[in-house]
């Protein structure tokens, strides 16, 4: 089997099991876990859906438990393949399937074979069930649901993640403008704005680097929920995930639960930061991220929050400061994954850049792991073994082409006295930085001069 296609049925199946393979649970609840994960249908890497059975899924939570993702990859088959199926054993499975309409294609087929010595395949069994009008989304109607409301237990178990979808912002030394989007993290428990970002893409590098800016400021989650928007549907989410041991959810198509508190949050960041950023006016996007950035800390994580009636940063840290990860495992998380075969001359090409590597991987498929902020340093992998460090041959690109250029600042000029709710926001924000409080009173504006208890202008 190819090398990505090990990886790619290894995530498949990490993202099965991620629920189960917490260190937080006992083995009754593992086995809970398991048992509903059972239950669910899952979208197979060819597309197709089905079930898993309790027992395969066991034995690829102890797999990865014991030997991590390389230990989920799968191994060479050994059978000799499955009897041919024929019309009576198909009618007979649809009789099975029209008696008990919960029963898996998994099910079907082991009564099938315990009953005629025949093991029909899995596949071929659904796929005949679904062309016969009886699979089970079309012989079972789901009543219709209510969402109830869900709180975690405790801080970093459940982060939400979402774009909120902002301004058109100036670009310095570029004509026109790009519409900025806040890539944003909040942690369910406490309420707290864990990562926040203003980006001028929406592509998978803007998540991951407000993900990890995140992970290495307020420690790793254990439950990641979110949307389907591309930025949360890669590869490279799916390993990072994997490596730090984090359960990957989005939410369904239609089925908008859970999703609420993060529409509320959007809804108050557009009332309470953009329109008195847009006030004041947008220069650049360094301007709007260090505004924000201040507003996070000094507003939106200080206020008493309506439900938790607690503010969201003194219930995060009600439990002391979160437990930050190792650098380098978080290192080898964020770094990304490609594959490629070496050619005759024993180089690998990646984004017009071109190395060599070890004689002996010619005619090879191996796995490139790289930093997208440095395309210098690359890691030859096959087999989940680092085999040796791709040596630059021809480097024309430094950086992955998502990774953003830093701009110059540019420098506002004052517009006369006015009172800048933001600029005194960052105040604030530089001074608890330094001293750890703040004392408004003590603020002077441009403009104005103090005469004994009040301030008036000076003409």
């Amino acid at each position: 089997m190819p090398e990505d296609r090990k990886e790619q049925v290894a995530l498949f199946r990490y993202s099965v099991i991620s629920e189960a393979v917490s260190d937080r649970l006992s083995h009754p609840e593992r086995g809970l876990v398991v048992r509903a994960l059972a239950t669910k249908p899952w979208v197979t890497p060819e597309g197709d859906e089905r079930f898993i059975s309790r027992t395969t899924i066991d034995r690829w939570v102890g797999a990865y438990r014991r030997d991590g993702l390389g230990g989920l990859e799968p191994e060479p088959r050994s059978d000799k393949g499955h009897g041919r199926a024929n019309p009576e054993l198909m009618a007979e499975a649809v009789r099975l399937r029209r008696q008990v309409p919960a029963r898996s294609a998994a099910q079907i087929a082991e009564i099938i074979a315990r009953a005629h010595g025949v093991r029909l395949a899995e596949r071929t069994l659904r796929e005949h069930l679904a062309r016969s009008g009886v699979s089970r989304a079309a012989i079972s109607a789901d009543p219709a649901k209510a969402f109830g409301r869900y709180e975690a237990s405790r801080r970093n178990e459940i982060w939400i993640g979402d774009v909120l979808i902002g301004p058109f912002v100036p670009q310095p030394r570029k004509p026109g403008s790009k519409r900025a989007k806040l890539f944003v993290l909040v942690d369910d428990y406490s309420r707290l704005l864990v990562g926040a970002r203003w980006m001028e893409e929406e592509n998978t590098r803007a998540g991951q680097e407000v993900l990890r800016a995140a992970i290495c400021r307020r420690g790793v989650p254990e439950i990641c929920y979110f949307d389907n928007g591309a930025p949360y549907r890669s590869h490279q989410l799916e390993r990072t995930c994997a490596v730090l041991g984090i359960h990957l959810v989005h939410s369904k198509p239609y089925q908008p639960a859970g999703r609420g508190k993060q529409e509320r949050l959007n809804r108050y960041i557009r009332e309470r930061f953009l329109t008195e950023a847009e006030a004041a006016g947008i220069k650049s996007f360094e301007q709007l991220n260090d505004n924000f950035s201040a507003w996070a800390e000094q507003v939106a994580n200080t206020r008493v929050h309506s439900e938790t009636k607690a503010a969201p940063i003194a219930r995060f840290l009600a439990a002391g400061p979160p437990q930050l990860p190792d650098a380098q495992v978080v290192r080898e998380a964020f770094r990304w994954s490609v594959m490629r075969r070496v050619t005759k001359t024993a180089t690998v090409s990646l984004y017009a850049n071109r190395y060599e590597v070890d004689p002996g991987l010619v005619g090879r498929n191996v796995e490139l792991r790289f930093d997208p902020e440095d395309l210098s340093v690359i890691d030859v992998v096959t087999n989940g073994v680092t085999i040796c460090q791709a040596a630059p041959f021809k480097i024309g690109r430094h950086v992955h082409p998502s990774v953003k250029k830093e701009e110059p600042r540019s420098i506002g000029e004052q517009n006369g006295p006015r009172i800048d709710y933001l600029g005194l926001v960052r105040i604030a924000d530089d001074e608890a930085k330094g001293s750890g409080r703040i004392d408004f009173r003590e603020i002077k504006l441009p403009g104005f001069e103090e005469t004994g208890t009040e301030q008036s202008e000076t003409m």
